[in-house]
């Protein structure tokens, strides 16, 4: 846009970033300053009259007009008068003025008229923190048909996008007689919205080469295996491999479900690598201890593989290693460089930890390749939306089918709940009971992990107890995993361990807690096929959205659900999380036109961001 520095310090101030930014600043409401040829009760009408006369009072002035116009008489009166009202409305004075026509008394009247300097035109009124005769004045100059066709919008679209800000009296009769926009003005308003959103974050996708491509034969791996990878796992690992055989570093996200066998992707992806070097950090050191057994297990023993914790030998050196399997340790260590970097429960690092292990084994022009790993899906539209700024796969389908009944609960079920959790342990199986809070708290009318677990420390045996800052979490867990009934817990417990022994788990105010995080606690259950409970303890009475939970075990259609209840969040300007994005956007309801974006996309030669402010 063409801009003086003023109006681009303006636009700045309110977030205006390109002409699509600012062509999105719809009004709230047009004043139609048309001459009303009938008298419209209810509604603001403009006249042209004669002061047939005023009354003032301190509260207020009565005014006895003649509406050329409708070529009747009429009162008026205004409310809170200051002195200059008495000189425009003085006796004899013609003029037009606007105001609401109501009845008082079987009398016309005419509400807080105003002075009207020039009739028969539409005034749109923006509300934006900028007057809105500054606004309106920048949106005229900037906001025309030919700068949004040369910024890449469709000549249909552009003509309606004029209209919102250039409307016809019968635009704005429409406008009002529905309360707001018509749907086919609202979808041009929600497709430039996602449409401008989709090119921001395209902007966003660098990509550069990388330090060599990676084409090592997984074909012995995979038939080694004492069993046959899912079709979503197969599909994935070729998405991958495709990934490597590129001159580009690739930046790809693989979500699945809980239990869906990430880590043979993983595994498949270092064979891809092979005989380059693979690094993989994950969050806590029990995860990647069992990835570790896991690639011991499974990957050829040619591979040299080490595990990287605060408790590993730090003068050892790495750089004979084929494969490094760590925490956040291995950002204290010096590592080799590596062709692929690897991520596993991505969401729980920084991005600035994200960034750092990948640039301690980048060279300075060149990158590795990068895979990040979820257990945590996110909404297929949220997915479409992110896919501008990086490539994302996804395994839906699981290597065997869970088995796991979920039960809504409230306290007259306890004494049944404790019959469950004993029969469970007599055949050999173990209980979770997660708690909202460590300690006791007047806010919330739960128990506490304080304050409940003497209860189950005195009539059970076997009974260990975790939490978020207990320093020796990992170990407590390790315990559990091998010797113990029931784990008292917070909600810690939502990523990462295997327990195969675990068939219980039960959640005390679930409704505190998103969708998504009840499906990874639940997901904890049932990790080897075993049949699997999950009990939602709540003091409220139905809930819907536990209730849709209970319904499905599909963590895609979970978030789907999770959606329904929260914001998508704005993936332009940071992490993912709840909050509105969008100015008229739903990725609630409107991924159609999403679709139909990502399609146009295809077609577009020209970015609307080079109407950059």
């Amino acid at each position: 846009m063409n801009l003086k520095k003023e109006d681009k310090e303006r636009l700045k101030k309110i977030g205006v970033d390109n002409l699509f930014d600012l062509a999105l600043i719809a009004p709230s409401r047009y004043e139609n300053l048309f001459i009303s040829n009938s008298p419209k009760i209810g509604f603001t009408n403009v006249i042209d009259a004669t002061v047939l006369s005023n009354t003032y009072t301190p509260k207020f002035i009565k005014l006895k007009l003649f509406a050329h116009n409708f070529d009747r008489e009429l009162n008026g009166i205004i409310f809170h008068p200051r002195k200059y009202h008495l000189e425009i409305f003085k006796k004899d004075n013609r003029l037009f003025a606007i105001g609401k026509l109501d009845i008082n008394y079987e009398q016309l009247q005419i509400v807080q008229p105003s002075v009207v300097e020039e009739i028969n035109i539409i005034v749109p009124k923006y509300k934006t923190k900028l007057q809105n005769k500054t606004i309106t004045k920048i949106i005229k100059e900037q906001v025309s048909k030919d700068a949004l066709i040369a910024n890449g919008l469709d000549e249909k679209r552009a003509d309606a996008i004029v209209e919102i800000h250039n409307p016809t009296k019968e635009f704005v009769d429409a406008f009002e007689k529905n309360g707001g926009f018509l749907d086919e003005t609202l979808r041009v308003l929600k497709y430039l919205d996602i449409l401008n959103h989709i090119n921001k974050l395209s902007s966003k996708k660098i990509e550069v080469p990388s330090k060599k491509k990676l084409d090592g034969d997984i074909s012995e791996f995979l038939k080694a295996l004492p069993f046959t990878l899912t079709n979503d796992q197969q599909k994935v690992i070729k998405e991958i491999k495709d990934d490597f055989a590129s001159d580009k570093a690739t930046k790809r996200v693989i979500m699945g479900d809980v239990g869906c066998g990430k880590t043979m992707v993983i595994l498949a992806s270092v064979m891809m690598a092979y005989p380059s070097k693979s690094i993989l950090m994950a969050p806590t050191t029990i995860l990647a201890s069992q990835i570790y057994e896991e690639a011991l297990k499974f990957l050829p023993k040619e591979l040299k593989i080490a595990l990287v914790t605060n408790q590993s030998d730090k003068k050892e050196s790495l750089d004979s290693y084929d494969f490094l399997i760590g925490t956040h340790a291995l950002l204290h260590r010096p590592i080799p460089e590596a062709d692929l970097v690897m991520i596993d429960e991505q969401h729980r690092f920084g991005t600035k930890q994200r960034a750092l292990i990948s640039k301690l084994v980048s060279k300075e022009d060149k990158q590795p390749h990068f895979l990040q790993f979820s257990a945590t899906p996110i909404p297929r539209t949220l997915s479409m939306i992110q896919s501008s700024i990086i490539d994302i796969s996804q395994i839906k389908e699981l290597p065997y089918p869970k088995d796991i009944e979920t039960h809504i609960i409230g306290g007259s079920d306890f004494a049944d709940l404790i019959e469950h959790i004993k029969g469970e342990i007599k055949e050999d199986r173990q209980t979770i009971i997660v708690y909202p809070l460590v300690e006791e708290s007047d806010v919330i009318e739960y128990q506490s992990i304080d304050e409940a677990r003497g209860y189950w420390e005195k009539n059970f045996e076997k009974v260990y107890v975790t939490y978020g800052k207990d320093k020796e979490k990992e170990e407590v867990l390790e315990n559990f995993r091998d010797k113990g009934n029931i784990l008292i817990a917070t909600t810690l417990i939502e990523v990462g361990i295997s327990l195969p022994n675990l068939s219980t788990i039960v959640i005390v105010a679930p409704e505190r807690l998103g969708l998504a995080s009840l499906h990874q606690l639940r997901g904890r259950v049932s990790r080897t096929g075993l049949k699997g409970y999950c009990f939602l303890f709540t003091k409220q009475k139905a809930s819907e959205k536990l209730i849709s939970f209970s319904k499905t075990l599909d963590g895609f259609e979970i978030a789907e659900l999770d959606l329904l209840h929260r914001q998508g969040g704005d993936m332009l300007k940071g992490e993912m999380q709840s909050g509105k994005s969008f100015k008229w956007f739903d990725p609630k309801s409107d991924e159609d036109i999403l679709k139909e974006v990502k399609s146009d996309l295809k077609s577009l030669s020209i970015s609307p961001l080079s109407s950059s402010v």
